[in-house]
This record gives C-alpha cells, sequence and structure tokens, in this order.
C-alpha cells in the first residue's frame, strides 16, 4: 500500500483496528490472517484464537501480546512492528484526529501542554529528522492518517457527496470582512450538501471550516458565534486564548455539521482550527499538500493569500495540465484585486491554461456567491 495514503486500497488487505473486528472476523470462522493489518490492539488473552489460524502474511502495528505470542507469529511468516513508546503520538492509530483530542486539557491548561503541541515540540528537536526511529514513526503515522482517511472518504459520511476544497491565507483576523466571507463560502458549501475540505489551519481555513460547521444553525446563533470569535481575532499572542474561545462555541453548538481539515506539523507554529470535525494532521506537508488536492473532486476555491496558496494554486495547476478531461476540476480564484495586481497568479494561470482542456476549467470572480455558482455550473 502506499504509504502516504491508498485511494484504491487492494483487496487483498484488510484493516483490523478494534477486538470487536477481530473477534467478529474469528467468530465468523476465519482461518488465516493474511492480508490483515492488526494495529494498536492489545491481543493479550486471544493466544488460543492466534494460535488456530496460519499467521503467514499478517502484519500486526504496535500490538501487545501474551508472553511468547510475539516469536511464535514471527516464526510462522507475520509481520510485527513494535510498540514505540518514546514517541508522545501512536504511529499505528486507526483513526482521524478530533479537535478535542489535539486540544485535550486546553480548557484549564496552556496551549503549550497539549497533545498537538508536545507533538510538533517533539518534531523540531534538533537532529529528530535525521534519526531512524523518529522518521520511521512519523512516516508510520501518516500511512496511518491516510488510512483513515481512505475509510472516511468511503464512509456513510462522505457518502453521495462531493468535496470541494477551500484553500486561503493563514492570517485573516476573526474581525475582519475576509474572515467573514470565508465563513460564508463555508456555510454555503455544506448548505448544499458539499464535504468542506481545507488545510484545517487558523485564518481562512478556520473560517471555512467555522462556516461549514455551523451551516445548520439559524442566521442569528451563526452572527452570534461570528461576534463572539472575532473577540479573540487571532492566535497570535496566545494560541491557548483563541482556541478556548472556538472551543466555547463548539460547547453551544455539539451538533455540528462534519468537515475535513488537512494540517501539518511541517508548519507547526500555526495550529489547526477547532471546527473541522475529522482532522488528517500529517508529519510530511508534501504528502499532504498532494492528497488534499487530491480528495477535491469537485474543485477548489483559492481565497486572497499568498505563499502557500499560490503554491497550491500552481499545484493544482500541473494537475489540471497533463490531465486528462476526466481528471480535471474547476480551479475558481476569488478577488480580482488579489490575483490580478497584488499577487498576479491569473494571468500566469491564464497563459499557462491556453489552449488546453483546463481552458474553461479556471475561473475568476470577485465574491464567494460567484464562486459557488461557477462550481455548480
Amino acid at each position: 500500500m502506499n504509504a502516504a495514503r491508498s485511494l484504491h486500497p487492494s483487496p487483498r488487505t484488510l484493516e483490523v483496528e478494534s477486538l470487536d473486528t477481530f473477534d467478529a472476523l474469528v467468530a465468523a470462522g476465519a482461518r488465516s490472517i493474511q492480508g490483515w493489518h492488526a494495529q494498536s490492539l492489545d491481543l493479550r488473552g486471544r493466544r488460543a484464537q492466534l494460535q488456530a489460524m496460519h499467521a503467514q502474511g499478517g502484519i500486526f502495528l504496535g500490538c501487545t501480546f501474551d508472553e511468547g505470542m510475539e516469536d511464535w507469529l514471527r516464526s510462522r511468516g507475520a509481520l510485527i512492528f513494535p510498540k514505540l513508546d518514546a514517541v508522545p503520538f501512536n504511529p499505528y492509530r486507526g483513526q482521524l484526529y478530533t479537535p478535542h483530542e489535539l486540544y485535550a486539557g486546553i480548557s484549564d491548561s496552556r496551549y503549550e501542554d497539549t497533545p498537538d503541541a508536545l507533538v510538533y515540540q517533539w518534531s523540531i528537536r534538533p537532529g529528530q529528522r535525521h534519526r531512524l526511529d523518529s522518521t520511521l514513526a512519523a512516516a508510520l503515522h501518516d500511512h496511518s492518517i491516510g488510512d483513515a482517511l481512505d475509510e472516511l472518504t468511503r464512509s456513510d459520511l462522505c457518502a453521495g457527496r462531493t468535496v470541494v476544497g477551500v484553500m486561503g491565507g493563514h492570517t485573516a483576523s476573526r474581525a475582519s470582512p475576509d474572515f467573514e466571507t470565508a465563513a460564508r463560502l463555508g456555510r454555503l458549501l455544506a448548505t448544499e450538501g458539499r464535504m468542506v475540505a481545507t488545510g484545517g489551519g487558523p485564518g481562512a481555513m478556520e473560517a471555512v471550516n467555522f462556516g461549514a460547521y455551523l451551516s445548520g444553525a439559524p442566521e442569528r446563533d451563526f452572527r452570534q458565534a461570528l461576534g463572539d470569535l472575532a473577540a479573540v481575532p487571532g492566535f497570535r499572542p496566545s494560541v491557548s486564548a483563541w482556541a478556548r474561545s472556538a472551543a466555547a462555541v463548539v460547547e453551544r453548538h455539539p451538533a455540528g455539521t462534519p468537515s475535513l481539515g488537512i494540517p501539518t506539523w511541517f508548519y507547526g507554529h500555526e495550529p489547526p482550527n477547532f471546527f473541522a470535525t475529522h482532522i488528517a494532521k500529517y508529519f510530511a506537508n508534501s504528502i499532504r499538500e498532494a492528497i488534499l488536492l487530491e480528495l477535491c473532486n469537485a474543485g477548489i476555491v483559492f481565497l486572497p493569500g499568498s505563499g502557500g496558496t499560490i503554491q497550491e494554486i500552481f499545484q493544482d495547476a500541473c494537475e489540471n495540465y497533463y490531465g486528462t478531461s476526466g481528471t480535471i476540476t474547476p480551479m475558481v480564484l476569488v478577488g480580482r484585486e488579489h490575483w490580478v495586481r497584488r499577487y498576479p497568479a491569473w494571468p500566469l494561470l491564464q497563459s499557462l491554461a491556453a489552449g488546453r482542456r483546463m481552458e474553461r476549467r479556471i475561473l475568476l470572480v470577485d465574491t464567494v456567491e460567484e464562486a459557488l455558482a461557477v462550481l455548480d455550473g
């Protein structure tokens, strides 16, 4: 399987991510564990079940066994990846993150003490990215996140829903018109039944996930929450205060509309936002960017941004440039002043697309309502 993520997993592999699943497979008469990928299971007390099956080709990732079972499984052809207790995360996790998991303890402690911050601090220790055990743990983690993201796209949550990506700058203040505009776009997309995906960070990304999250709430509640967030306009100087204000909104509206955030610890100084209900957080930014673009099967809206957003525009453009007619997706740039004059990405994008299949799929608009209309068209 692809180390980052497999959009088309092999039918010969089976993710076994809970004891209930393991027990159900055994009860159904399984006689071989070939192709099983067992992740972070405590298999103590299941010696008899394991020994009753053919072990050749099974893979165990960070599992716990009765004494002697690891040697027994290895001797019969199973592959066992050990538990990695020296890292502050589970390299073999079977689910995406939630904001409550990454921000555990934020209500009464500093952001710097949360799991999200501790993982980032671990990742930037001197020499960490050159250590074999650290790079292995990070790669295994990103592989597991990819598997979990695959499962999400095949789940009932995404059934019948197209995915629209929204990219934009991380600096937009919660008190700014740009934040409100991005929030309105997220709200409109989710109201249409789209699955909204962002880079999962602050600024425009937070605004879009926020708008999607409250898409089912009355306009009055949406406006009230927008005003509450504006009281803490940015994640500087205090990520703690910024996160707590978002957590308070989520607490008042616990049943928000799901959306996806795909952030990275590579940019760990940008905290993940609290409104993406499903968070696929990667260590490798290059993998994260590629996956985010690939997921957005109904196109991407590019709100005003700078370096990172421009990178995403032309990374997406490259895929469309070489794509076949069935793989080219819309690219909608919002803000003529921004994309024609301040950062003239639009003229270059037009030149690149001229005469190619993608030419009709790139669009420049001034409002999020126009963006929605051209996506629908």
